[in-house]
């Protein structure tokens, strides 16, 4: 799909947000400013994340309750060197019920199974954001998101 503008971007969270399982885990991929952060960010307001949404860039990890109950935890793994480093961060994927991860290519075997991933790319003044089900669970969430139909409009491939 087309994100022409930030509304769009917004959208397109808000909908992950409203379509969610009890338990997820969605894959950012993307270049460097390709709107990663930006689209972890309107997932986390529309689940009713308040205050300051930090960028996980020098952390790792940001952990935020959700207003539905769970914990939310955000991961930007492009500075670590490999995946082993996340052993350090005592992550227990029991813990989170929704994991945002950036630059997951970067963890290795130390991350959980995406249920969704999404790819975005810098389109003209916009992104494109493409929406690939990995599970189950993915490919559930995944309907649910299309039947929402979030405001952004398809591309033309």
């Amino acid at each position: 799909m087309l994100l022409e503008d930030a509304d769009a971007t917004d959208a397109l969270g808000a909908a992950l947000a409203r379509t969610r399982p009890p338990r997820g885990v969605l894959h950012l991929h993307g270049d460097l400013g390709a709107g990663k952060s930006t689209l972890a960010r309107a997932l986390l307001r529309a689940l009713g994340v308040t205050g300051a949404i930090r960028s996980p860039t020098y952390t790792l990890v940001e952990r935020y309750p959700l207003a539905a109950g769970g914990e939310a935890w955000h991961l930007d793994l492009y500075r670590i060197g490999h995946g082993g480093e996340l052993e350090f961060l005592g992550l227990d994927s029991d813990e989170a019920t929704l994991w945002l991860v950036e630059w997951p290519e970067r963890g290795g075997g130390y991350l959980p199974v995406p249920d969704l991933r999404v790819d975005l790319d810098v389109a003209g003044l916009g992104r494109r954001a493409n929406v690939i089900a990995v599970t189950e669970d993915g490919h559930a969430w995944l309907e649910r998101l299309q039947a929402v139909k979030p405001t952004p409009v398809a591309a033309d491939s």
